[in-house]
């Protein structure tokens, strides 16, 4: 199966995720008690937004979480297993990609996805699918040595993107020494990717090639990995 991946800047309007649980919504056709692997690891609270999440997945799938300062790696490896879907919340880049390396959770994570487990990655669970998170807007607070992402897709991302010269300025910094495109997500964007392909179902969004300028992307185009 393809990889299948939703990649959104912020999850809905205001406070609420229904970009998320309508994306999902159709993983669950057909399914009896399905499923979704909640990874809320971007966040020091995660516990404070369970319930609100599967009040918003209720009459559709319940949600199971995964807490890699709680569970072995065989109990967060069958939730993925059983899984109609896999959600990844946003917070801080940096925590997230350590907690699933430090858990042993990624290569395992990165194989389900590979194999079309679909994911909805919001921010954070977003920035991790690319080769590296390093253009995450985040500070690495714990600090962790864990940098690389889950190599989805051949791009990296930026959330929240606003068009200024500071941003613009530190991301021609990274292609100083990496030479992969980077997509640019403002809020509100949402990114599909179905295989190989990888297109915008809803702007604005912008790509960036090293070496180039950045180049604003409309939805329903796909985006081209060089010029």
């Amino acid at each position: 199966m393809p990889i299948e991946l939703h990649l959104f800047s912020t999850p809905g309007e205001g406070d609420d995720i229904e970009w998320v649980v309508e994306v999902a919504r159709p993983y669950f056709k057909s399914k009896f008690n399905a499923t979704v692997a909640y990874l809320p690891l971007a966040s020091l609270y995660a516990e404070r937004s369970i319930a609100p999440t599967a009040e918003a997945f209720r009459g559709l799938a319940q949600i199971e979480t995964i807490n890699t300062e709680t569970m072995e790696l065989p109990q967060m490896e069958a939730i993925l297993r059983r899984a109609a879907a896999a959600y990844i919340p946003g917070g801080n880049t940096f925590l997230l990609n350590h907690r699933l390396h430090v858990s042993g959770l990624f290569p395992y994570l990165r194989k389900k996805l590979e194999a079309g487990l679909p994911l909805i990655g919001v921010s954070a669970g977003a920035v991790i699918c690319g080769p590296n998170i390093l253009t995450s807007n985040d500070l690495n607070m714990l600090p962790t040595p864990h940098f690389d992402g889950l190599s989805l897709t051949p791009f990296n991302f930026n959330m929240h993107y606003a068009d200024d010269a500071r941003r613009d300025n530190w991301l021609i910094d990274y292609q100083s020494f990496h030479d992969n495109p980077v997509i640019l997500m403002e809020d509100g964007s949402y990114v599909k990717v179905h295989g190989k392909q990888v297109s915008v179902a809803r702007g604005p969004a912008w790509v960036w090639h090293a070496g180039h300028e950045k180049e604003r992307l409309e939805p329903g185009c796909l985006i081209p990995i060089r010029p």
